[in-house]
């Protein structure tokens, strides 16, 4: 297995979703953590390890996957007090630069969230490339970004009778990517 990002991994990835995760967890009642995931994504990877710069990724979410195992939670999240499923179906990202040292890929781009595009900056520690049993190779990647609701108008919440709110302002987002080097035969 190889543990720093090479030349010989330059190339054109697709997201394995099948063996990724991307998720987010937020504070709940200012005394817990809740956790979910988007279930429905896509993304293409094309890496430079020479030129990172030159490296793209673009990701498109479909919000109506998400899932914090609550239904009822989850319908809530789709209204308009939230992510507005209705009027904004995807979340996406594309970078705009790419920085590697071998074993962290920084990920500067533009997070567009409910039609709110915000430039953010995610450390992704490199965890690994293999080949598979099937021949494909893979690379895997893992990291995490804290964002503002407020800055893509999420600012539904309600008050708590011992001072807070119900949910925190700041949403750490979680990502496990597995990708998969696209051959010429794919």
């Amino acid at each position: 297995m190889t543990t720093t990002i090479t030349p010989a991994l330059s190339g054109t990835y697709t997201i394995d979703q099948a063996h990724s995760r991307i998720g987010f967890v937020a504070r709940h009642a200012m005394v817990t953590k809740v956790r979910g995931s988007f279930n429905g994504f896509t993304g293409a990877v094309e890496i430079d390890a020479e030129k990172p710069h030159q490296s793209l990724v673009e990701l498109s979410i479909d919000v109506d996957s998400i899932d914090t195992r609550n239904a009822d939670r989850d319908g809530h999240l789709r209204t308009n007090d939230f992510l507005d499923v209705a009027n904004h179906p995807t979340i996406t990202f594309r970078s705009t630069d790419a920085r590697f040292d071998g074993e962290t890929l920084e990920l500067v781009g533009d997070l567009t969230v409910r039609g709110v595009t915000q430039p953010i900056t995610v450390p992704f520690s490199f965890e690994g490339a293999a080949t598979d049993p099937y021949g494909n190779q893979r690379l895997g990647f893992e990291g995490q970004h804290a964002i503002s609701r407020k800055d893509f108008g999420i600012t539904w919440n309600a008050a708590l009778e011992t001072g807070g709110v119900l949910v925190s302002d700041k949403i750490v987002l979680e990502f496990e990517i597995s990708l998969v080097k696209k051959t010429d035969n794919a």
